[in-house]
């Protein structure tokens, strides 16, 4: 342990600190990585559960001296702002990869089924709050704030993961996977609107400045997706100016964010929309789909998971929290996926479809771990809180898999 120690305090800077962090990082979460797709998991999922396993629960754990030297609590600030650059382009690609053309295709079954799967499990995450509140929610965070917050957290589905699976269970182009992309782009949209509306008020000093922050984030919403877009669809792109365009991209989702920052709501609502202007132009999509999203997939987004494990303190909870746990994800559950099933099954589809996309549905994944790292920094659940969600997040997400693969062992194959 003298020699190991020894080696370290070679490494003892800032950047020299900071470059052992990413190659930490990354190597656990590709391994874990590479575990998950053994057992016919989605590569994102051991992302997740490396970060925790880098955080206090377990590597704080069992080798506190070494942890507390690589991840000191006053030293993350790097890893932290990089973390959050990755999230940043992962919520514009998030936006990229809406197809406007197949949302207006089914609009109306869709939106019917989507909405299902959202007023449901908001409507349960209400109650759920008021059993919480006096326990959870910190020193002078409102019960409307806070409720609200708990109701968006069990609604969000995870839009990019949900694309994964589909494209690991061979559902690629059916009819059902279709159905799902589109229902669980409207239901992001509209978890994502209902969290803006919680920023607004909870970064508001009067109603007032509330109310100016809710009118300039829509009409900026709708300069982006009616005016923006339109115009950005006629734009030709070549190997003339392919590069030109891969930097005004980026500029774009750092000012878009920026802007939204800077009328109240958060820095990703900006790169969202400005994912969803691109998603126009199927050129400027492939440049996303082709350039971007690998570089902050591979990249970036691990060290988010690693930002997230180590603000996630699992080894705090009690024996009583682990039922709790239990307990919210079998609500979200029910919430979500019986919502969406039933809802299905209303407007026509087959039951093993209606099942497929309930389970579909529940997936929550790395949404729900943005949206609770948004809640976190807000004030507006406890650290204890914030480490049952995030396992519900998981536990929802790894879920997917095998229930997906009972509906398909005892049903039609899919078409």
């Amino acid at each position: 342990m003298d020699v190991v120690f020894d080696l370290l305090h070679r490494l003892d800077t800032p950047l020299h600190k900071f470059l052992l962090q990413v190659l930490v990082v990354l190597a656990v979460a590709k391994l874990a990585g590479r575990c998950m797709r053994l057992i016919h998991q989605p590569a994102v999922i051991g992302e997740m559960i490396a970060g925790i396993l880098l955080g206090p629960s377990l590597f704080g754990w069992m080798l506190p001296s070494i942890h507390g030297w690589l991840f000191p609590a006053d030293g993350l600030s790097s890893l932290g702002h990089i973390s959050q650059l990755g999230v940043l382009i992962f919520m514009f690609t998030a936006g990229a990869e809406w197809d406007m053309s197949r949302l207006r295709e089914r609009f109306k079954s869709t939106l019917i089924i989507s909405q299902s799967g959202m007023v449901f499990p908001f409507l349960v995450g209400l109650g759920l709050a008021n059993f919480l509140y006096a326990d959870y929610a910190p020193l002078g965070v409102s019960q409307f704030d806070f409720s609200l917050f708990i109701g968006v957290s069990l609604c969000v589905t995870a839009f990019p993961v949900l694309l994964r699976i589909i494209d690991d269970r061979g559902y690629k182009g059916s009819e059902i996977a279709l159905v799902a992309i589109a229902c669980a782009a409207i239901a992001d949209a509209s978890a994502w609107a209902l969290l803006g509306i919680i920023m607004a008020t909870v970064q508001s000093q009067s109603i007032a400045s509330a109310v100016i922050c809710g009118v300039s984030a829509l009409a900026y919403a709708w300069l982006l997706i009616v005016p923006a877009r339109r115009l950005i669809a006629t734009k030709e792109i070549n190997e003339h100016n392919y590069s030109r365009w891969l930097v005004l991209l980026v500029i774009a989702v750092i000012a878009s964010a920026m802007f939204t920052e800077m009328i109240g709501l958060h820095l990703l609502f900006g790169a969202f929309l400005a994912g969803i202007a691109v998603s126009s132009n199927a050129s400027l999509r492939s440049i996303v789909e082709t350039k971007i999203e690998p570089f902050a997939a591979a990249l970036l987004l691990p060290l988010f998971f690693a930002q997230t494990g180590l603000n996630t303190r699992i080894d705090m909870l009690s024996g009583n929290e682990w039922l709790l746990c239990a307990f919210i994800t079998c609500l979200a559950t029910i919430g979500k996926l019986g919502a969406t099933t039933v809802a299905a099954g209303m407007i026509g589809l087959s039951k093993p479809d209606s099942w497929r996309l309930g389970a579909l549905m529940n997936t929550r994944g790395l949404m729900e771990l943005i949206v609770l790292a948004i809640g976190l920094q807000l004030g507006l659940i406890t650290q204890n809180l914030y480490a049952i969600l995030v396992l519900v997040a998981l536990i929802t997400t790894m879920m997917t898999g095998p229930l997906l693969g009972i509906i398909d062992r005892f049903a039609k194959p899919i078409r």
